[in-house]
């Protein structure tokens, strides 16, 4: 899949956003042998300005590495995810103070897995964590066993997350929160169950960016929580797509626009259509799967996320009615 241009009104910003897709594709080639995997840590230093109030750490391609956003205001900062446990954090917040304008400081995470919230605490006091309802309980329910599976994942990650916790929230909310930063004011959305239980999609409607998480990018879709919903995240792009936003910043991988949407929902479309066609003529999930691996990998490349949104769409397709 080819990354997205950017929309004729938005040229002025475009030159940044390829820049910043040039660098995620360069530092994400295959390893060449002998070679080491790079360290999921956010980068100092590179932090680029994409709109009038909005500035990202790109993930350079980087594994376990999101691309951190700020929203710049006359009063107060919105930071948009954190990095991997305390030490990204610390990062991610050297460069909040950078550009800051104003004194306030708050923070919001696209979602709860660790190299998106577990950067939290480096944070001072002061600063605001806004959450959805929906991520604090979701944050009950499973964060910790998420975070210990993440840990487990390798030694330099249970470096980072040695001690992580999440961080309570300061203000919360059920399904909008308007948040007024000076001269700026942003949209946080409640977006229900697609990669994960809790996803929040962050707009900042002055200058058409928005931050979609894992709702929307350009790797293909990944069902992580057992609550993922393959008709509940059409949904969710409908409300995207509604936006119309003229810059996409995805949790991962280069940035974008519109059109990430519209290929997620061209592909959701597709497994959903195709699974239940084969259940309702007698095929079992696991046949579902196959056939669809061999059927979009042409499109999509071969992937095993492909897996997911098949056992998703199986599991919401009308059941098959007994002869």
């Amino acid at each position: 899949m080819s990354t997205p241009e950017i929309r004729p009104e938005h040229r002025n910003k475009k030159w940044m956003v390829i820049l910043l897709g040039m660098m995620s594709t360069l530092v994400s080639l295959p390893l060449v042998h002998g070679q080491q995997p790079a360290v999921p840590m956010v980068r100092s230093g590179v932090t680029e300005q994409i709109a009038e109030h909005v500035y990202v750490i790109p993930d350079g391609g980087t594994g376990g590495v999101p691309n951190v956003g700020f929203i710049v205001g006359n009063n107060a900062t919105l930071v948009v995810d954190t990095g991997m446990g305390q030490e990204n954090g610390a990062i991610v917040l050297a460069e909040a103070l950078k550009i800051s304008r104003g004194t306030s400081l708050y923070l919001v995470t696209t979602h709860v897995h660790p190299e998106h919230d577990l950067g939290a605490n480096a944070f001072p006091d002061s600063t605001q964590m806004i959450r959805s309802q929906t991520q604090v309980a979701e944050i009950a329910e499973t964060g910790m066993q998420t975070a210990d599976a993440f840990r487990a994942r390798s030694e330099r990650n249970r470096q980072l997350l040695e001690g992580a916790e999440f961080r309570n929230a300061d203000i919360t909310f059920e399904e909008e929160y308007v948040l007024d930063l000076g001269g700026v004011s942003v949209t946080l959305r409640a977006m229900g169950p697609n990669h994960t239980a809790g996803d929040t999609a962050i707009f900042v409607e002055q200058d058409s960016v928005l931050f979609s998480g894992d709702i929307a990018m350009q790797a293909l879709p990944a069902f992580a929580s057992a609550r993922s919903s393959l008709d509940h995240w059409l949904q969710s792009l409908e409300m995207l797509e509604a936006l119309n936003p003229g810059i996409v910043v995805p949790s991962h991988g280069p940035l974008g626009d519109e059109q990430f949407i519209r290929h997620y929902q061209e592909y959701l479309s597709t497994v959903r259509d195709r699974t239940s066609t084969l259940k309702t003529a007698g095929n079992t999930v696991e046949q579902v799967m196959t056939t669809l691996r061999t059927e979009l990998e042409a499109q999509y490349g071969a992937s095993t996320r492909i897996d997911g949104a098949v056992r998703s769409a199986y599991a919401e397709a009308l059941p098959v009615a007994n002869p």
